[in-house]
């Protein structure tokens, strides 16, 4: 009721109406009608000419303020929010009240400060995390390093290896980083042609196999001769990361199921599944934003860099598909279609 009270009193006579255009004339007759009124009142009894003409003046500027003031505030607070933000504050937003071209701008203004504040958020979070990222396996690489200087340790087999995985570690974010970033600038373009399914996800699943998890592996492609159209290379990559993280996530001696299918209404099909703890409902949304690990992922010691879902679902936009996590009733299940027909061109998506 309070709201409803203060909305009340900050509603402008005119903004019921729905055009400026309107509101002007609205204005222009106010003030004439008032000026009209005061002069035949003023002749009426007698008032001399030039004090009829300045109280009629008056009594219409009077009125044309009144009027006036609701129509450009919101252009005022608009001008204040958009200082504002150009000093990095992104949390001004301006009441619009009015119906009319100045109403809509201000809910324009406001979806346009609540983006901005949203990707300032993301940009200070992917700074927060990549030096996150960054300091882990530098720490670890600087300790091994200068062990080997103080004497501490001998610089044998194991130390290099310990050494060599921190590096490595290291390259696969930077790498991700890069590449990721080159994704959403849309400076990746895609090199689309047409090829078997069964062969090449096979290979996925046999280079999966080298990785020596303790799980099962198992293909299904129907029918056996379903053909692609899509960029192998970034396909490759979108399901080599899915199975990797289902095999990750799997309990020893696990099944890691790949199977394809051509839909109905003509799209490629691609699901992953496992018998892992699965993903929470209010996770699966999240999965696939920067360094999001979730909560199984988090606990793995030496986890991957949470980019990997990422790029996943920036590939499969590219080809103007999409993959979302399924409910299951077992472990985790994610699911990519893409269409038949692919764009020829990057798009630039949010």
């Amino acid at each position: 009721m309070t709201d409803r009270v203060t909305r009340l009193r900050e509603l402008q006579p005119l903004d019921r109406l729905s055009s400026l255009r309107i509101k002007l004339g609205v204005l222009v007759a106010a003030s004439v009608t008032v000026a009209t009124l005061f002069a035949a009142v003023g002749v009426s009894l007698g008032i001399q000419a030039r004090y009829v003409v300045t109280v009629a003046v008056v009594a219409s500027l009077v009125v044309t303020q009144i009027l006036a003031h609701g129509m450009i505030a919101p252009l005022r607070a608009m001008a204040d929010a958009a200082s504002s933000l150009a000093h990095g504050d992104y949390s001004r937003r301006v009441r619009a009240t009015s119906r009319d071209e100045v109403g809509r701008l201000a809910v324009l203004f406001n979806q346009m400060a609540a983006d901005l504040e949203a990707a300032d958020r993301a940009r200070r979070e992917l700074i927060a995390n990549v030096s996150h990222e960054l300091r882990t396996p530098i720490s670890a690489l600087r300790a091994v390093l200068e062990n080997v200087v103080d004497g501490v340790t001998e610089p044998d087999g194991a130390v290099v290896k310990a050494a060599l995985a921190q590096t490595e570690r290291l390259g696969l974010l930077v790498e991700e980083l890069l590449d990721l970033s080159r994704l959403e600038a849309g400076a990746v373009p895609l090199d689309v042609s047409e090829f078997a399914v069964e062969p090449f996800l096979a290979e996925v699943v046999r280079q999966a196999q080298t990785a020596g998890r303790p799980v099962r592996y198992r293909l299904d492609v129907r029918p056996p001769q379903l053909l692609a159209r899509a960029d192998e290379g970034r396909l490759h990559q979108v399901v080599a990361n899915l199975v990797d993280n289902a095999a990750k996530h799997s309990p020893v001696d696990g099944l890691v199921q790949v199977s394809a299918v051509r839909t109905a209404g003509g799209q490629l099909r691609i699901e992953v599944a496992d018998e892992g703890p699965g993903i929470p409902e209010p996770e699966r949304s999240r999965v696939f934003e920067r360094f999001t690990r979730g909560s199984t992922g988090q606990s793995e010691p030496g986890g991957g860099t949470g980019l990997g879902l990422a790029i996943a679902r920036w590939a499969v936009q590219l080809h103007g598909g999409t993959i979302e996590v399924m409910p299951s009733a077992r472990g985790a299940l994610i699911r990519l279609e893409l269409p038949q027909e692919q764009p020829q061109s990057v798009p630039h998506s949010e």
